[in-house]
């Protein structure tokens, strides 16, 4: 997406705060008049003051300028209240429309996109957006007014020091931006990605921080890191020479109007057009009048950057949802439980253009059903589970939920409704750096300790339990540090259990543990989920007694 087209995009969410922002604007512009006003009415009362008149003549203009000099601080500030205001009722507006889609997409619909940058995508390039209006718009708007109406005022005394007042503010406000622009762009449109790399490979360093000491390859990725930051500092480098640039050329065109203004004045004066005191107000307002374009040459070289950013952040929102909502036409209830599944031609993809992920001819589950779904790594488990809680679309073929009164297919449902139905504990499920009860009550907000109790009793954690100094109270530390992976995966079956969903998918909830712990885990979880349809995916199907199944789907054979 061209950087034009996103930026307008991302301002398409400001139009809400529009009275905001130009109530802004209105403070800022008055901020720069009342700065404006201060120089010129300094100018005429130092040069009238020299002629020695009575001092009642002068006492309009020193009331001028106390009223200029105290409402210029009092309107900034107003003008930076409004401004920021608006800004941050933006950001909002912003981060929310991010984190609906992020909700809508996660998981299978962000799978291109590494961690780290993803997380650069949704905090930083969001953050940043919001520079588009307080960097950007704000004072393109009010530099063009205030020096406006300081153009026309100059224009009543000397039409040709206007005329290169005008010339001088326009030189500023679009030649200078593009000679910056063009020697920044590369620089600004580098940073925001370079972040984004940055952000990821440290994300990857630290995470991955033990295997790398265990196999040598600390080194070679903290040479990798450094290269990245070496580029991010070149990029910023670049985009500090177009800052220089522009400073120089801003600083050039003032002094030439300041000198053009001088010139013209004197000629007024000569030719008996304006008095001698009008000279001075001439001559230096010019210089008030470039202060407050100054902020016009950083402001333009914030848009190839904020272009990035926007693309960046809309590459991801704008992505199609990999789930269909059913229209509130066609949705359906669920059906009367108890449930099983039925699985006819299934195919699944998580690229349009991509091969099938997936392959399953069809497979029936009565309710209270056990199916065991094995197959080696890349044959489509995974894909499998996420297709039957929704979390993306068959390619082809169907999944139907089976109820004593009529089955459905559960693309006719809405997706909250199949979740509550069939829950998916995965094989690495995300432990928060919270209390062993908030973890699990994530399934069921409002459920008692007592409830949380039973859950985590039934999927034999109580006597952990009992042995901790504060309960379920106990933190366990960050993606659940504190914990082994046996207790990671019955957190997870205590989640299931306390959400009470009739079905639930298991994706290879004994990887990583050694055949004894995964053999004891397997033989809990199904005790735990006796009378409930329970799908088990995994590629150790040499661990799990094959009588208990009803079914068994071999993915690697189809």
């Amino acid at each position: 997406m061209s950087g034009p087209i996103a930026l307008w995009r991302i301002a398409s969410i400001g139009r809400p705060v529009t009275g905001r922002m130009l109530l802004a604007v209105a403070a800022g512009v008055a901020a720069a008049g009342a700065a404006i006003g201060l120089t010129a009415t300094s100018a005429w009362l130092i040069s009238r003051a020299a002629e020695r008149p009575p001092v009642l003549y002068l006492m309009v203009a020193v009331t001028g300028v106390r009223a200029f000099g105290v409402s210029r601080g009092a309107l900034r500030y107003a003008e930076r209240l409004a401004s920021h205001d608006a800004a941050f009722r933006v950001l909002s507006r912003l981060r929310s429309r991010a984190y609906a889609r992020l909700e809508v997409l996660a998981p299978a619909g962000l799978a291109e996109f590494r961690s780290g940058d993803l997380l650069s995508r949704l905090v930083d390039d969001v953050d940043g957006l919001a520079d588009l209006w307080l960097r950007v718009l704000l004072p393109y708007l009010i530099a063009g007014i205030a020096a406006g109406v300081a153009v026309a005022a100059i224009w009543l005394l000397v039409p040709a020091a206007a005329a290169a007042l005008g010339a001088s503010v326009l030189f500023v406000a679009f030649v200078v931006p593009v000679f910056t622009v063009t020697v920044a762009r590369r620089g600004e449109r580098r940073i925001s990605g370079a972040r984004g790399e940055l952000a990821a490979a440290t994300l990857d360093v630290l995470e991955g921080a033990p295997e790398m000491l265990v196999a040598g390859a600390t080194e070679a990725r903290l040479v990798e890191l450094a290269s990245i930051d070496e580029s991010l500092a070149v990029a910023e480098s670049r985009t500090a020479a177009g800052a220089g640039l522009g400073a120089l050329l801003s600083g050039l065109a003032s002094g030439a109007a300041v000198w053009l203004g001088l010139v013209a004045g004197i000629a007024a004066l000569r030719a008996g057009a304006i008095e001698g005191v009008a000279l001075a107000v001439v001559a230096l307002t010019p210089i008030a009048v470039h202060e407050a374009v100054a902020g016009l040459v950083p402001a333009s070289q914030h848009l190839p950057g904020l272009a990035a950013m926007a693309g960046r952040l809309l590459d991801v929102i704008s992505r199609p949802d990999p789930v269909r909502e059913p229209d509130q036409e066609e949705a359906e209830s669920l059906p009367q439980g108890p449930y099983g599944l039925r699985c006819r031609g299934l195919r699944a993809r998580y690229v349009a253009t991509g091969p099938d992920a997936l392959i399953l001819p069809g497979v029936d589950l009565q309710p209270g059903g056990r199916l065991l779904v094995t197959g080696p790594s890349g044959s489509g488990k995974s894909t499998f589970a996420a297709v039957l809680v929704r979390f993306l679309e068959p390619s082809a073929g169907s999944v139907e939920l089976v109820g004593p009164d009529r089955s459905v297919d559960i693309r006719r449902l809405a997706g909250d409704d199949v979740r509550r139905v069939i829950c998916l504990c995965a094989q690495d499920p995300h432990i928060f750096d919270t209390s062993v009860a908030e973890n699990v009550r994530l399934a069921r907000p409002g459920a008692t300790d007592d409830e949380v109790s039973a859950a985590l009793s039934a999927a034999q954690l109580a006597p952990w339990i009992g042995s901790l100094p504060d309960g379920l109270a106990t933190l366990v530390g960050e993606h659940g540090a504190r914990l082994s992976g046996g207790q990671r995966q019955r957190l997870s079956l205590a989640r299931a259990l306390l959400a009470d969903a009739p079905i639930i998918v298991f994706d290879e909830p004994t990887e990583h543990l050694d055949d004894a712990t995964a053999s004891a885990l397997t033989a809990d979880l199904l005790t735990a989920t006796a009378g409930r349809t329970i799908v088990m995916i995994t590629h150790r199907p040499e661990l799990i007694d094959s009588a208990t199944w009803a079914a068994r789907i071999d993915l690697g054979s189809a």
